[in-house]
C-alpha cells in the first residue's frame, strides 16, 4: 500500500515508518518541506492535495509536543489549534478527493480520560473534564469530514510510549542508570504504557483491519507508577528507593502541565485491539520494559 503519514520524523512516525518498509509498504511523508513526500503547512491551510489522490492510506501524527513548553494560555491555543487545524485540513482535503484513501489513522492520546484514579477504563468510557480531555474531544472530532465521505476512521488513543529513543523513557533512563530513580509523588497514579513495538504494531494491524472508532493504544496490563519505577530499577539493577515529591515537578514544569503530565491517574485497558484479535508482542511492564531496552 502508498501510505501517508504526518509526523513521521517524531518518535512513533520513524519506527512506523521503517515498519511499514519492512511489511513491503510505500510510506510517503507528508512534511512542511514537502521533499521527498508530500507538502502540507497547517498553519497556512495549505495541502497539496493532487498528490494525496489514489494514496491507499493515511495516517496522521502531527501536533504540537503537550511537554515542550510551559502551559501558557498562548502555548494551550497552540496545542489545541496545531492537532485541530491540521486535522480539519487533513479531514477535508481528504473528503474532497476522487480517490480518497480507504483509511484514516488519526492520532488522538489517552488525555481523553482525564484524571479517574483506579478506575478501569475502555473505549467507551467518558471523557475527562481537564485541558487535554477537551484537547482530545475536540482533536476526534476534526476527522467528522473525512468520516462523513465514508472513508473509515480509527482514533488512536496513544499511551505513554516506551522507547529509549525518545518520550518519557529516554528521559527517566539516565537518573535510573546513576541510581536515582524513585517513584514520582505518592506512586498510586497509574500508567497505561505501551512499548513502541505493539505501538507499532497496532497501528499496522489496523491498516488492515476493519475497525474504526476510538482505539485504546495501550498494554494490556497498566501499572502504578510505584510498579512502574520498580520494573524499570529492576531491568536496569538499580536501587529505587528515591521519592520525587510532587512540588519539584509542579515548580519546573508549572503545576496544571506536572499535573496532567506526571501525576494524572488513568487506568486505560486496550478492549478494541483485545476483542478484535491484536496479540500483544508486550504484555506486561517487565517484559516491555526488558524488550524496548533488550534485556
Amino acid at each position: 500500500m502508498d501510505i501517508a503519514i504526518t509526523g513521521s520524523s517524531g518518535l512513533i512516525g520513524t519506527a512506523l515508518v521503517s515498519h511499514l518498509e519492512l511489511l513491503g509498504h510505500t510510506p510517503i511523508p507528508i512534511t512542511r518541506s514537502g521533499s521527498n513526500g508530500i507538502h502540507w503547512d497547517p498553519a497556512r491551510g495549505e495541502i497539496d492535495a493532487a498528490s494525496l489522490e489514489g494514496v491507499d492510506a493515511v495516517v496522521h501524527l502531527a501536533g504540537e509536543g503537550i511537554a515542550e513548553k510551559r502551559w501558557t494560555d498562548a502555548q494551550k491555543a497552540k496545542i489545541l489549534d496545531s492537532r485541530v487545524d491540521g486535522t480539519t485540513l487533513l479531514a477535508r482535503t481528504l473528503a474532497s478527493l476522487t480517490r480518497p484513501p480507504a483509511v484514516l489513522l488519526s492520532g488522538s492520546a489517552i488525555g481523553y480520560y482525564g484524571d479517574r484514579a483506579d478506575t478501569q477504563l475502555t473505549e467507551t468510557s467518558a471523557p475527562g473534564d481537564d485541558f487535554l480531555a477537551d484537547v482530545v474531544v475536540a482533536w476526534e472530532g476534526a476527522t467528522a469530514e473525512a468520516e462523513g465521505a465514508g472513508i473509515r476512521v480509527a482514533h488512536l488513543r496513544t499511551g505513554i510510549v516506551l522507547s529509549p529513543k525518545g518520550g518519557v523513557l529516554q528521559k527517566l533512563l539516565p537518573l535510573y542508570k546513576l541510581g536515582l530513580g524513585g517513584k514520582l509523588g505518592s506512586g498510586r497514579q497509574y500508567m497505561s504504557w505501551v512499548s513502541i513495538d505493539d505501538e507499532i504494531g497496532i497501528i499496522a494491524w489496523l491498516l488492515a483491519n476493519d475497525v474504526s472508532g476510538p482505539v485504546n493504544l495501550t498494554g494490556p496490563d497498566p501499572v502504578t507508577n510505584h510498579d512502574f519505577t520498580k520494573a524499570l530499577g529492576a531491568v536496569l539493577h538499580r536501587p529505587t528507593f528515591l521519592a520525587v515529591p510532587s512540588f519539584g515537578p509542579k515548580l519546573l514544569l508549572g503545576p496544571e502541565l506536572a499535573q496532567g503530565l506526571l501525576f494524572s491517574s488513568a487506568r486505560v485497558l486496550p478492549e478494541v485491539a483485545t476483542e478484535q484479535g491484536y496479540v500483544f508482542r508486550h504484555r506486561t511492564i517487565g517484559d516491555a520494559l526488558a524488550g524496548v531496552l533488550d534485556r
